[in-house]
């Protein structure tokens, strides 16, 4: 089996689509509604909750913060008043965003370190950033603030007017609402501990 067909089936066994369209059917809302509320087309939200598409972090904080939970009420059925949470690695799953290519998407793994705390006001996240052109590049905007620190390879950052290279080591702290950007430099991914917070 290949990565991409155990991400699909981690992704599958996770249940994302199935929880999101619990979530908008318990807010009575259409996906005409959720549309609206997140910015998202009804099209992407048809297409995440049948599963044909794995949405990337910035898009399920979106859709968290619209209807009312935690990123991590996508990884792991909740558990109310959670003081203090521990996730094994063994519970961790990484998800590749896009199993199957589709223009315009960004290509990475992510796996959410925290599975279980549902009411977080972080999500941390082991990112794997792939290698691509200058060209191929998405950038992406989210509310809030990302923190990055290079775990291994390479990596650039840009922004609209900014171009950053990160070594094993370095640190990356920026405001999520402007354009950004990841690639991973030298023909191989680079690993990184990404710290999301979104402000509510």
């Amino acid at each position: 089996m290949t990565q991409d067909q155990d991400s699909a089936s981690a992704v599958s066994e996770l249940g994302i689509g199935r929880k999101l369209q619990s979530l908008r059917e318990k807010h009575r809302f259409t996906l005409e509604d959720l549309a609206a509320k997140t910015g998202l087309s009804k099209v992407l939200l048809a297409d995440i909750e049948a599963g044909e598409f794995v949405p990337p972090v910035g898009t399920l904080l979106n859709l968290a913060r619209a209807l009312g939970v935690g990123m991590a009420h996508f990884f792991k059925d909740e558990a109310p008043g959670v003081q203090i949470s521990l996730t094994r690695r063994a519970e961790r799953v990484p998800i590749r965003q896009r199993p199957h290519h589709r223009e315009g998407e960004i290509d990475y793994l992510y796996e959410s370190l925290e599975i279980k705390k549902p009411d977080k006001h972080m999500e941390p996240l082991l990112v794997e950033f792939q290698p691509s052109e200058t060209s191929e590049m998405v950038f992406t905007s989210h509310n809030g603030e990302e923190f990055t620190y290079l775990l291994e390879g390479r990596l650039e950052f840009r922004t609209d007017d900014r171009v950053e290279i990160l070594a094993p080591g370095d640190t990356l702290y920026f405001e999520s609402e402007m354009n950004h950007s990841f690639r991973s430099l030298d023909g191989k991914p680079a690993r990184a501990l990404v710290v999301v917070w979104s402000r509510i």
